[in-house]
């Protein structure tokens, strides 16, 4: 790879041959997904940030990086500060920065790899916006890795619990009833629960990168490199979809002038807008229709997420006795092979959900570290180490994070003050109880509570919705301090991960997996109409006793953790060895033996 530098004069040559001033570079892909395929890296070829969210701005005389507060040491390690301004995504938007510096002039984008809602804010500003045929960055990236061209794979009826005709027809009911011909989806993670398949053409998500068009009428135009179909899974797809090819897409897109089309504004680049309405369609914005349903797991699909954490709970124990007893002296990057080794222990693990967290010390610090072999820090006595990782099994997918002290000697006490605030967060969200219709924002703040009663607090969200054998970081719900109006639904799996980091010494972060049920409460035993939910844990691994101020729990909280470590040792203790069993037995032993 060139230099910084020559990277940015290259853009810059292809910028005034375009005839524009500057250019908005998104994180994302033509899908606009969050893990890209490696011919999309686009924004790490052009910055060297890896991060999986981020933008950068680049204009005739000066260039920003932008990310969130997950990134923001990442982008200081990665990112040349000589070529690039490294900002807050929030504290300074890209459109704010871009209209303080880039006033009348002319700043082009790549219509398919922007969304119509995410160009709103530098309509908003007052930019001149120009979409560009043509992507500078494709124009300059000389040895770009090929597009993916990998199977696409069925997803058979016993991990998906429901048929894809099913799905089609309740999908077509709906636009019949709203008046509409088609909906337009571009988010392969859709499509895949649409039409029960998976793929491999990103790492960590089991995707086949795709377009679709689905009808009223339940048929499917499916927009697809041929070569990833085999005899096979077209029989499986059936004859209600016809297969395309992506450049195909443009023409059918024309077909749809004078019909009503659905499109999510915010899960579909902008590109597709354009052309619907330069051809005379009426676009209809609305979510895309997959997003609910698929976030509401089904019997099939919850029983299937149960296994796959119990096949998880296995690696993980059998991951934290190793680390407990061998894993000093050794390096972050080793300890994260390690443990993916331990998942490949069971013959149904396929990959790592998303690239494992293993940063010991300061660099646990980086909310979003990921170690590499220049970064690579050994493990050693008496520090933290925190490690969040996730894996893939056919019925489901997993996210855990356990944060543990490498000893011999005792921790600090304002380690063990922070940790066992983050727990008393994390033990407070599990145990909610709240009626149906609330959203994860007014749940957040149970989250933070005990951190903030400290003075502390953290800058990410609380909790994520996660996919089946999908994306570990799936909509539409989530916990977070940023508001979503989507209830929690029974069926949902969404992540309890608080957190608090502290620049330069150490990261805490504690999460757990939680499915929303039906919660029983004595109201429901006295006439009470209202419906209420509540949690069940999914995630099995113990939480390190020796990082936890006891004195600094309730008689519940303590109850809850010593209810949970018991179930973790039964449920996991009969798959491990009698020295693991020995070890897992003390780790989940009731903190009223310390």
């Amino acid at each position: 790879m060139t230099d910084a530098p020559t990277r940015l004069r290259a853009l810059r040559q292809i910028l005034r041959e375009d005839n524009v001033d500057g250019f908005i570079l998104p994180r994302g892909d033509e899908h606009l997904g969050e893990y890209v395929a490696p011919c999309a890296e686009r924004l790490a070829w052009l910055t060297d940030f890896t991060g999986s969210a981020g933008m950068a701005t680049v204009l005739m005389d000066r260039a920003a990086v932008f990310s969130d507060g997950r990134y923001t040491t990442q982008m200081e390690h990665q990112v040349d500060g000589l070529c690039w301004e490294r900002l807050h995504l929030r504290e300074t938007p890209p459109a704010q920065w871009l209209a303080q510096h880039a006033a009348g002039a002319r700043i082009g984008y790549d219509p398919r790899l922007l969304s119509e809602n995410a160009l709103l804010p530098f309509i908003q500003a007052g930019l001149t916006l120009v979409a560009l045929v043509r992507n500078p960055v494709d124009a300059v990236w000389t040895d770009r890795p090929q597009p993916p061209r990998t199977p696409c794979l069925e997803q058979p009826l016993e991990y998906s619990g429901i048929d894809s005709l099913t799905k089609r027809q309740t999908l077509a009911a709906q636009l019949r009833a709203s008046g509409e011909a088609c909906v337009v989806l571009s988010d392969p993670a859709s499509i895949a629960w649409l039409l029960n398949i998976r793929g491999n053409d990103v790492p960590y998500t089991p995707l086949s990168l795709c377009f679709a068009i689905v009808n009223a009428d339940a048929s499917v135009s499916l927009f697809i490199d041929p070569v990833k179909l085999t005899p096979r899974t077209r029989e499986w797809l059936g004859e209600d979809v016809r297969v395309f090819t992506p450049d195909d897409l443009p023409a059918q897109l024309a077909a749809q002038a004078g019909q009503r089309v659905q499109i999510d504004p915010a899960a579909n680049s902008v590109w597709f807008i354009q052309t619907l309405e330069q051809a005379g369609a009426t676009v209809i914005r609305a979510t895309d229709p997959c997003l609910l349903p698929k976030a509401i797991k089904n019997q099939v699909e919850q029983q299937g997420a149960r296994h796959a954490h119990e096949q998880d709970a296995i690696a993980i124990c059998r991951f934290l006795h190793w680390l407990d007893t061998e894993g000093v002296g050794t390096g972050e990057l080793e300890a994260a092979q390690r443990l993916d080794a331990f998942r490949k222990g069971s013959q149904d693990y396929r990959e790592e959900s998303f690239p494992a967290i293993s940063g010991s010390g300061p660099n646990g610090a980086i909310i979003h570290y990921r170690v590499t072999a220049e970064t690579d820090r050994i493990l050693r006595h008496n520090e933290v180490y925190l490690i969040d990782s996730g894996g893939q099994y056919p019925y489901g997918t997993t996210d855990i994070t356990r944060t543990v002290w490498t000893g011999p000697e005792q921790p600090d006490d304002d380690v063990c003050d922070a940790f066992t605030r983050v727990l008393r967060g994390h033990i407070a969200l599990a145990r909610a109880h709240f009626p149906h219709g609330t959203t994860g924002h007014a749940l957040d703040a149970l989250a933070r509570q005990a951190l903030w009663e400290g003075g502390l607090d953290y800058d990410h969200g609380t909790g994520h919705g996660i996919g089946s054998y999908l994306s570990v970081h799936e909509g539409p719900c989530n916990i977070s301090t940023n508001y979503r109006p989507v209830p929690l639904e029974a069926g949902m799996i969404i992540s309890n991960e608080p957190g608090y980091y502290r620049p330069g010494a150490f990261g805490i972060r504690l999460e757990n997996l939680l499915l929303v049920q039906p919660a029983i409460t004595p109201a429901a035993t006295t006439g009470a109409t209202r419906r209420f939910l509540a949690f069940e844990v999914l995630t099995l691994a113990p939480f390190d006793r020796r990082l936890i101020a006891v004195d600094m729990l309730n008689t519940t909280e303590i109850a809850w953790l010593d209810a949970y470590h018991a179930r973790v040792f039964e449920q996991v203790a009969p798959h491990l060895d009698k020295v693991g069993q020995t070890w897992l037995q003390a780790a989940c032993a009731p903190l009223s033996a310390r």
